[in-house]
């Protein structure tokens, strides 16, 4: 018997000294794959322990040589813990991807590598701590105070502290010069936060009213911070005007902001230090786009391998959205969601090659609603168009002269349904009838429509004529990249011209069509319509897409633009004041059902075909990258955990 039992001891204490160094099975405990957890808190619900850091190659042997201190005084006191999606990963290898198209797609690579202070999981469900190992929530939602851990670095080895933030929010934020409109999103009810420097990792930020929704916005991606001991150079509060002004005239810029704003833009200055999984070597104005490894990253995963796995991410500059097809369908890209996410057209295509291209293409629950859509400018210059485009009924009868059903066979390979794209279906405030309003293919209601409103007389041509005697015409600026959208929108042009409107689609570059919206020299423009998982959508809210003017005089407090009327404000309201400050989930439910039946009855963005997922392209041997997920952005694919993504050989 005593043999026996020093057998069974034997086998525990065996057991026990394994389980310190060796990971549990998830299904054991309650870990979420791609979850992110604090080290102590891996260990305590896991009952394992890591003793040992592991990191790559690459660096032990930087190590060796000096470079950078060893691996176990380069990440912080308690490390996040990043639970694979698949398995624990092996380092090494280049990751081709994601492929972009120009300046505009700098928000590409910014989504797939910020760390905000916290991080939702990949669906968009749970919140994560990240660069704060906790937070907490005071007086009423109203104070929301973030523990930072302590050891982080920046990419340069430099300490990471609360002082990062403080400068971000007093010497960017605040400074008109730097900041000249202070983030809505750090407001409520017009007034912004107050933030507070409690200890160097603990910071407090103070709303005057409650803001429910704060830590989630935190969570999307919104940094709040910047490198203080590295930028504090460029800033007049910290170096003299004098030598300041010479440093920017001899770097070509007119003023220190200018040379400030520089100096703190990862896509042009590749000094600039950063808190990412890979550091940007080469500008990302170069052909190629190149991140190397940071080594003083602060995730590991759950064998104590410093992440990330991969060494390094090129991204190629392309001329079109053809290319990338091209470029996926012959094996070239590892990873792309950027631009092919509603490639719906393209779909049977990407299917019949995947052998070929050794790829998988997985489908993400979609934040898209409508793959294109109809944004119509309420504050349009021409002022026949203006009282054309500001009455309900003539946009109405816009939308009943769409042929959805045909849009869905003919662009979407029929993988889509009709409707507004007001919000997504698997939304709990979705309401269909209020999405599928005045979406019926009906040119003879659509015509009477017309007529009614004294647009009844037409040229030789068959096109109506404007009270002011001239054809009735508009454009319809699209982005050139946005393929799929083009092709909708000349289908649109077609279905109006039955209806006596001469259309016409007129695709540019982003920079082009951002510049015209800007200026609000635009009549309509062609794009998509988001919503992210908790049903807010920037899209839907006013702005600049389809009331520059109403958007500007809201977002200045009336100072600037022309006051919209009752229903803008109220849209405003919601969207940028109740939905986030309430605590209450029902209350924000209603909310979103009385945005969906404004825009339902106004029709002030037109929506024609929207598919409830969004596709991805991922080469066969990229490993964790998860089977699925919430693509909203700004957190997509940021919250697919790249930093985790690995090559796995045979």
């Amino acid at each position: 018997m005593r043999k026996v039992l020093k057998i069974i001891l034997s086998v525990f204490i065996l057991l026990t000294l394994l389980s310190s160094i060796v990971p549990i099975s998830l299904a054991q405990t309650k870990l979420i794959p791609g979850g992110q957890y604090n080290l102590s808190e891996y260990q305590r619900l896991t009952g394992t322990k890591i003793v040992k850091f592991s990191e790559s190659p690459i660096l032990v042997e930087l190590v060796k040589q000096g470079k950078i201190p060893p691996v176990e005084k380069r990440l912080p006191d308690e490390p996040v813990v990043s639970i694979p999606f698949e398995e624990i990963g092996q380092y090494g290898g280049t990751l081709k991807g994601e492929a972009h198209l120009g300046v505009s797609d700098k928000t590409g690579w910014w989504r797939m590598v910020h760390e905000p202070l916290v991080y939702w999981d990949k669906d968009c469900k749970k919140i994560h701590p990240n660069i704060a190992r906790a937070w907490k929530i005071s007086d009423n939602g109203k104070t929301f105070t973030f523990y930072i851990r302590k050891g982080l670095k920046w990419s340069d080895g430099q300490p990471f502290t609360v002082d990062d933030i403080i400068f971000y929010y007093e010497d960017i934020l605040l400074n008109k010069e730097l900041t000249p409109t202070f983030p809505t999103w750090l407001t409520t009810k017009g007034k912004p936060v107050n933030v507070e420097k409690v200890d160097d990792y603990t910071v407090r930020f103070k709303f005057q009213e409650p803001y429910g929704y704060f830590i989630a916005r935190v969570a999307e991606g919104n940094d709040l911070y910047a490198p203080k001991h590295y930028l504090k150079q460029f800033h007049p509060k910290y170096t003299d005007s004098k030598k300041l002004e010479e440093l920017a005239k001899k770097e070509g810029f007119a003023y220190w902001y200018q040379l400030f704003a520089q100096k703190n833009d990862w896509a042009l200055n590749t000094e600039l230090p950063e808190m990412s999984a890979w550091k940007t070597t080469t500008p990302f104005t170069s052909n190629f786009h190149i991140a190397e490894r940071n080594p003083y990253y602060f995730k590991i995963d759950p064998s104590g391998n410093q992440l990330p796995y991969i060494d390094r991410v090129r991204r190629e500059l392309l001329s079109s959205s053809q290319l990338i097809i091209m470029k996926i369908l012959s094996g070239d890209i590892d990873f792309q969601l950027r631009h092919v996410w509603n490639m719906y057209d393209n779909y049977p295509l990407f299917m019949e090659n995947r052998e070929k291209g050794s790829y998988r293409i997985i489908k993400f629950i979609g934040s898209q609603t409508s793959t294109g859509a109809i944004y119509i400018n309420q504050n349009v210059q021409d002022p026949v168009l203006r009282s054309l485009f500001q009455n309900k009924m003539f946009r109405r009868a816009l939308s009943l002269g769409i042929n959805r059903d045909e849009i869905n066979q003919l662009v979407l390979s029929g993988l889509g349904e009709g409707r507004l794209g007001l919000l997504s279906p698997l939304h709990k405030a979705y309401v269909e009838s209020v999405d599928k309003a005045y979406i019926e293919y009906d040119p003879v209601k659509a015509n009477k429509i017309l007529d009614s409103l004294g647009l009844n007389k037409r040229d030789k041509d068959g096109y109506r004529l404007r009270p002011d005697g001239k054809p009735l015409m508009v454009t319809i600026y699209v982005h050139a990249n946005l393929i799929t959208t083009i092709d909708m929108m000349k289908l649109v042009t077609d279905y109006w011209k039955k209806l006596g409107i001469k259309a016409e689609v007129k695709p540019e570059t982003n920079v082009l069509v951002g510049a015209k919206v800007q200026a609000n020299e635009f009549e309509m423009q062609g794009f998509t319509i988001s919503v992210g998982a908790d049903g807010y959508s920037g899209d839907l809210s006013p702005n600049n897409n389809w009331c520059p003017l109403w958007y500007r005089w809201l977002n200045t407090g009336g100072k600037s633009g022309e006051e919209p009327p009752k229903e803008i404000k109220r849209l405003w309201q919601i969207f940028q004041d109740e939905f986030y400050s309430t605590t209450s989930e029902a209350k924000r439910v209603a909310l979103l059902k009385e945005a969906m039946r404004l825009h339902s009855q106004n029709l002030w963005i037109i929506g024609t075909v929207g598919v409830t997922w969004m596709m991805a392209i991922a080469k066969n041997d990229l490993r964790n990258v998860p089977e699925s997920g919430f693509t909203w952005h700004p957190a997509a694919p940021g919250v697919f955990r790249a930093e985790q993504w690995f090559f796995k050989t045979k």
